[in-house]
């Protein structure tokens, strides 16, 4: 839905652009994607401006009307929080607000910088840091209210950060700290900031993210982390179902298949040296409600399909998931019939978007490639965004021990980590950049 000339812009600068794309993963859940997105782009083409950002940053961008949102980190021990919000027409900086951090720790390629994507709706933002502080800000930048998740429920131990993103559904925003000290769920009054509700969790390590959804006519908030998959009441944190004796489901985020089904994605990871469990935790959920109970069953589980570091995504009857070595798994969400497995350019960590005949796969450094939807691999585009810079200092050189200095060599460069969808055009994000990529 447009939303043209809310902040006094002209209206045929906004008619291009202007869409809303409110929190993270909106493409899971039946979001209407423009067919006009650009197929292909280079550094000199189909670029229509890139801007920098200050601070560092892992969140996707948000978007409502002419405007888009990121969220970053500034200062060696990540001092201060950023909510910085852009012209989206244009990439030009309408305000940014920074904010001390609650929980200052050393700034490392090593642990998460701003990783939890924000949430917008028609009355502004609510952001959520590492730093377990939340902030809630109007379109013209003036705090609503602040909050810290530290002070009020206990400290936040988690050796490489926190990444969950919020979640949403109306006036509530939905915020999932999961870590080695106090591990919860919290529902929050976008418009107050006081929490409605809360349930405590296990104390695990997890970074996949919440996600609302309506499934057998029932809003619920869906989790998927460390053997579990968790479905909640929105008006009070009841549980409602469970499916267990999963493993590696630990950064891949719920997928929305339809109005009954969802489909969830693992891979082996730390503590987890063989695939077993994982190779049985990437699946496809039934639920049904009747005679006042939701039920859920798995119906099929993939052979060999396993989601790394991106989401799943279900788009036009097939569900892709793409491994840590850049593998596509593409299966029939019917059956669970694998159609192809073919690899891509790179292995994303953006969750890719459908949208027309078309699949975009938005590799990790900065290549996204884009295929043909349907049941065999047609490879239409490979698109890069920037081209590489000669090396002038390697930030991985500064991590204290080898182990930290091998890890962070992965994070050295620029990456595509989050990605929006802004009317006709693409809304790309690295740790310190902001594209927008549209057709001519």
């Amino acid at each position: 839905m447009l939303r043209i000339a809310q902040f006094g812009l002209a209206l045929m600068l906004l008619a291009c652009v202007a869409a809303d794309w409110p929190d993270f993963l909106p493409n899971t859940r039946s979001r209407d994607v423009s067919e006009a997105l650009p197929v292909t782009w280079a550094p000199d083409q189909n670029v229509a401006w890139r801007a920098e950002l200050p601070g560092d940053g892992q969140s996707s961008p948000v978007v409502w009307g002419s405007r888009v949102v990121v969220t970053a980190v500034e200062g060696d021990m990540k001092d201060r929080n950023l909510v910085i919000c852009l012209d989206t027409a244009t990439g030009q900086e309408l305000w940014k607000q920074s904010f001390d951090s609650s929980f200052k720790v050393k700034s490392s390629l090593y642990v998460s910088r701003a990783a939890p994507t924000p949430v917008a709706d028609a009355d502004g933002i609510v952001a959520l840091f590492e730093s377990g502080d939340l902030v809630a800000l109007d379109w013209e930048g003036k705090v609503r209210w602040q909050r810290s998740l530290i002070q009020e429920y206990g400290e936040i131990r988690a050796e490489f950060g926190l990444a969950a993103s919020l979640a949403q559904s109306g006036n509530v925003a939905f915020a999932l700290i999961e870590n080695l000290g106090p591990s919860y769920l919290v529902a929050i009054d976008k418009a107050t900031g006081q929490s409605l509700w809360k349930v405590d969790r296990k104390s695990v390590i997890s970074w996949s993210s919440p996600a609302v959804m309506t499934l057998a006519g029932i809003p619920q908030l869906i989790i998927s982390s460390v053997g579990t998959v968790d479905s909640y009441d929105l008006a009070a944190g009841k549980l409602l179902w469970t499916i267990g004796d999963l493993g590696g489901n630990t950064v891949a985020s719920p997928s929305q298949v339809d109005a009954n089904r969802l489909i969830i994605g693992a891979a082996p990871g730390r503590g987890e040296p063989d695939s077993g469990a994982a190779s049985v935790s990437n699946l496809l959920i039934n639920v049904t409600a009747a005679d006042s109970a939701v039920r859920a069953e798995v119906l099929w589980r993939a052979d060999k399909a396993m989601a790394s570091f991106s989401t799943p995504v279900a788009y036009r009857g097939i569900g892709y998931w793409v491994n840590r070595a850049g593998v596509v798994f593409a299966l029939d969400l019917q059956d669970g019939k694998q159609l192809f497995a073919e690899r891509i350019d790179q292995a994303p960590w953006a969750t890719a978007i459908g949208a027309g005949d078309r699949v975009y796969f938005f590799g990790k450094d900065g290549v996204t490639t884009v295929i043909r939807a349907g049941s065999t691999f047609e490879k239409i585009a490979s698109n890069r965004l920037w081209d590489p810079d000669p090396p002038a200092d390697d930030p991985a050189a500064r991590e204290e021990t080898p182990e930290r200095r091998a890890a962070a060599a992965m994070f050295s460069g620029p990456i595509q980590y989050g990605v929006a969808v802004a009317g006709d055009g693409l809304l790309i994000r690295t740790g310190n950049r902001l594209y927008r990529v549209a057709a001519n």
